[in-house]
């Protein structure tokens, strides 16, 4: 291993962030020779230290510094200082995902082309395609051991997929399986296979699910070029006359700003904390944030259209015991206007424990209805909606400089309302649902309203034109060479399916980009 970097080189690749894009980045440039200083905002946890109980998980990992929702989403009337279930940690929130990964269909890199123009909406085609992303989708399908891709079967089906699996096909879907997921289904890249315990959310006690915390990480430690400093907050990048950035200032584990040199700094941060961080390193050069020409930092934000749907059988199911979201139906991820809106969803199993089903099913509301349903927790099967929602440019993350974090910087504020098409589509999704659970046989469908948690995408997002966006094809700002964006923030467009793998095919491109820029001396 080697020393640490001394905080005055300026020839080190500085990366905010250490989840699925930044630790992927990080491993893949030290991996090429790079020097690498990763700076996380939380502390290091790995599967011993994970704890199996949803409230004590959360308290454990999840990133609950100040911020607030706005808008007409279920998140500000019920949950405002909470908008989203990210992960403060190193590894970030490949702690607490799922596992699902499934790569864009073609025809959702080119939304605005595909969908046409949607009223209200701020649609753009990704400057990428999907013939392009193939082989880094390959690569990382290989790197995280995705099931059903390369030869690597799938997971096992539990009690919530059998129900799940046996309702899609009762109504004609066809495309249900138990999912491509990032979770060992045999022993694979020295981690052991799933041992169905449940638990996903709280961090695999195993480690047979992909985690940068425990697979990229530690790989790029190993090869001695990369060093992370966990408990460092990055309170803004810092930039020379000639507005390329030079650095960044962050306060340490100690409250104590320090200041790390960089010829090249990546945003990983996340969607909110990453825009975040952009607009609070306004300069005189730059009074309106870093990379911000066009006005489109904070802008764009999408979480996905979600919704769950419960239903409850005259037998017990205990859906929560096996992976928890091991189960997909994709027949209705195609794009189809007939159906009253553009683009699809997809439905995935998924299963809550007893404290969070009590706080999320409907908050606030006591009586038969809850109770009931409460009681009825151990015969319940449970799927949530995973749909593409619209890009709206007043859903967006601002500042809130009247209300500063534990370290006096102003405090992001995430503004969000559906889009007529994501209401549309949410509501296509509860109807189908219910109708899977009813047709083996539920005796009551609840559905529910979209969880704090979701995925968190767009704000500083990709765009052929710099006027249009934030970063370009490579995820590097249209403004300032040196400057990259590295997590879900530069999506375009949300598409159907869940973010992570494209997250991580992204950040080995950008690796691979980055490494022959710096050897041709461009940046």
């Amino acid at each position: 291993m080697t020393a640490p970097f001394d905080k005055g080189d300026n020839g080190v690749v500085v990366i905010i962030g250490t989840g699925a894009g930044g630790g992927t980045l990080a491993n893949e440039l030290a991996q090429k020779g790079i020097s690498v200083v990763a700076l996380e905002a939380g502390g290091r946890y790995l599967p011993d230290d994970y704890i199996n109980d949803e409230w004590d998980s959360f308290a454990q990992l999840a990133w609950t510094d100040t911020r607030k929702a706005t808008g007409d989403w279920r998140v500000a009337r019920d949950f405002s200082g909470l908008p989203t279930w990210i992960v403060k940690a190193v590894g970030g929130t490949t702690t607490h995902w799922a596992g699902a990964s499934l790569r864009f269909q073609d025809h959702e890199w080119k939304a605005l082309q595909n969908y046409g123009e949607v009223e209200g909406a701020n649609l753009l085609d990704w400057p990428v395609d999907g013939a392009e992303m193939a082989p880094w989708y390959e690569k990382a399908e290989t790197k995280m051991g995705v099931t059903r891709t390369g030869g690597r079967p799938g997971l096992p089906g539990n009690n919530n997929y059998l129900v799940f699996e046996k309702g899609a096909k009762s109504v004609g879907y066809e495309q249900v399986h138990t999912g491509r997921m990032a979770i060992n289904s045999l022993e694979y890249g020295d981690r052991m296979a799933c041992q169905q315990t449940g638990f996903c959310f709280q961090g695999c006690k195993w480690g047979a699910k992909w985690s940068t915390a425990y697979t990229e990480i530690p790989a790029g430690e190993e090869t001695g070029n990369l060093e992370v400093r966990e408990r460092c907050h990055v309170s803004r990048i810092e930039h020379g006359a000639d507005g390329k950035v030079t650095g960044v200032v962050y306060f340490d584990a100690d409250g104590v700003e320090q200041r790390q040199a960089a010829r090249i700094v990546c945003v990983a941060g996340n969607t909110i904390e990453s825009p975040r961080l952009l607009l609070n390193s306004a300069s005189e050069m730059f009074p309106d944030g870093l990379a911000n020409s066009s006005g489109q930092v904070g802008r764009n934000y999408m979480r996905h259209v979600t919704g769950s749907v419960y239903g409850i059988f005259d037998r017990p199911v205990r859906m929560w015991r096996g992976t928890t979201m091991a189960g997909i139906m994709q027949d209705e991820a195609h794009h189809d206007p007939a159906r009253g809106f553009v683009g699809g969803y997809e439905l995935e199993t998924l299963s809550l424990g007893l404290p969070f089903m009590a706080a999320f099913l409907d908050p606030g509301a006591w009586g038969r209805e809850f109770t009931t349903a409460m009681d009825s927790y151990e015969n319940m099967a449970g799927m949530w909606i995973v749909g593409e929602d619209m890009p709206q440019e007043t859903n967006r993350v601002t500042l809130d400089t009247e209300t500063l974090d534990q370290h006096g910087l102003p405090t992001p504020v995430v503004n969000y309302s559906d889009h007529p098409n994501d209401v549309a589509m949410r509501d296509h999704a509860y109807a189908r649902g219910m109708a899977m659970y009813d047709a083996v046989g539920a005796t009551r469908s609840l559905p529910t309203p979209p969880y704090p948690s979701t995925h968190n995408l767009g704000t500083n997002r990709m765009s052929e034109k710099a006027a249009d966006g934030v970063v370009n094809r490579w995820g590097q700002s249209h403004d300032i060479a040196n400057l990259f964006v590295s997590d879900g923030s530069q999506f375009t467009t949300g598409a159907a399916e869940n973010p992570t793998l494209t997250i991580v095919a992204l950040a080995i491109r950008q690796a691979d980009h980055i490494a022959r820029e710096m050897a041709a001396q461009n940046i």
